[in-house]
């Protein structure tokens, strides 16, 4: 497979952080056969690699969204380092063990997974945050963060009767939110 130098690297990635669906295709049929292939040599499946690949893609996706990320290695480096540390404590959660590859180096990615198992968790609090606050607070903060409605067209679809009150009745559920979030964080 041809190897990609360091400026194509370097343009995978911006297309990356950018969600360009033909740089993410590209690192995908660029990387997914080797690690598909540690993973079925230590006791995985193709699900087992397809899950494995996709966690670390995320892992990369969200490193490549930071304005100091800098990658020291090959896009291949991350990705093998990253999906062998989190196959690595599947086996070890299964009690099974993995081999190395010498022939790809491996970069040491510990703080990156426990970065992203801490987001993770933190992401399902929210949820559980959300689903705990109830309406209209729900469908308000839904509308106004990821509908983008401006507080005018939140005023109009849920009957206040200017956009001041819906900004104020925004604010108390924002408010709630965050009490039931850190609530659950503290447990």
């Amino acid at each position: 497979m041809k190897e990609v130098n360091l400026d194509q690297e370097l343009l995978l990635l911006k297309g990356l952080a950018k969600n360009d669906k033909k740089a993410t295709e590209t690192i995908y049929r660029l990387n997914f056969n080797v690690i598909q292939a540690m993973i079925l040599n230590n006791n995985g499946d193709e699900d087992d690699a397809k899950d494995i690949f996709q966690e670390s893609m995320v892992v990369l996706f969200e490193k490549s969204r930071l304005a100091d990320f800098e990658l020291t290695c090959s896009i291949k480096t991350f990705l093998y380092s990253v999906s062998r540390r989190l196959w690595l404590k599947k086996l070890t959660q299964n009690n099974k063990t993995i081999s190395h590859n010498d022939d790809i180096d491996i970069v040491m990615v510990d703080d990156d997974i426990e970065s992203h198992e801490r987001k993770d968790a933190e992401y399902e609090l929210m949820q559980q945050s959300i689903i705990k606050l109830g309406e209209p607070c729900k469908s308000i903060l839904e509308a106004f963060y990821f509908k983008k409605q401006n507080m005018q067209e939140i005023a109009e679809n849920f009957g206040y009767t200017n956009a001041e009150n819906a900004k104020n009745q925004k604010y108390k559920c924002l408010m709630r939110l965050k009490k039931l979030f850190f609530k659950q964080i503290d447990k």
